[in-house]
């Protein structure tokens, strides 16, 4: 397999690495927006969330939960985002699920921003029931 991260994770390719078990593994990015960016991902290679077993999820939450105080205490950051970019049109890059601890301050010139599109009258309705068709067929 010629996933970057997976040779991260065997030690081929060196990294700045904050946290690691059995499990997870977390490191700083080496392309960061800003200083102290770092990803947290499973070692056992799964490219989406879809694939990601739910556990490991919990896990690598609970480790994004206690690094983020860490960072922006260190860093002088006044917050974090946490994104975990699922496939290409959200701007996932490498095929190994991860999640990004992004630090921020006010002025950092970072521009993420969601723009708001209210859904047509009855658009959001039938919306929600492909979601819950998909979901639990019973629910619709």
């Amino acid at each position: 397999m010629d996933c970057i991260f997976c040779k991260i994770i065997k030690g081929e390719i060196p990294s700045y690495t904050l946290y690691e078990d059995d499990e997870i593994i977390a490191f700083l990015d080496a392309f960061p927006a800003n200083p102290g960016h770092t990803l947290v991902l499973p070692k056992a290679h799964y490219k989406d969330l879809s694939q990601l077993p739910e556990n490991l999820l919990a896990a690598a939450m609970k480790v994004a939960k206690r690094l983020a105080p860490a960072i922006t205490q260190a860093l002088g950051a006044e917050g974090v985002n946490l994104f975990l970019n699922n496939g290409r049109a959200a701007g996932q890059i490498i095929d190994h699920v991860h999640l990004h601890i992004l630090p921020r301050s006010s002025g950092d010139g970072l521009q993420i921003h969601f723009p708001q599109k209210p859904y047509p009258a009855g658009e959001a309705e039938k919306v929600k029931q492909q979601i819950l068709s998909i979901l639990n067929p019973a629910y619709s």
